[in-house]
């Protein structure tokens, strides 16, 4: 895997200090780098999707603009 016997340990006491290409790493070594894969699918982010519905805007423009015709 390419990484150290302290690596592994932080790895294994979840230190977010670790490197995320050590996970991979991992996840290769014992076949599961398709969890990584699912992980990245930014189609299927439920929680993600939902977090950039709630940050569209509702309205783009007021009213007051739209009858206008000013710039």
């Amino acid at each position: 895997m390419g990484a150290s016997l302290s690596t592994v340990r932080r790895m294994e006491q979840g230190d977010l200090r670790v490197p995320i290409h050590f996970y991979a790493r991992a996840l290769y070594v014992f076949g599961e780098i398709q969890a990584l894969e699912h992980l990245l699918d930014t189609a299927n982010d439920e929680i993600g999707l939902t977090l950039m519905d709630e940050r569209v805007p509702k309205r783009v423009r007021s009213k007051a603009d739209d009858t206008s015709g000013a710039l």
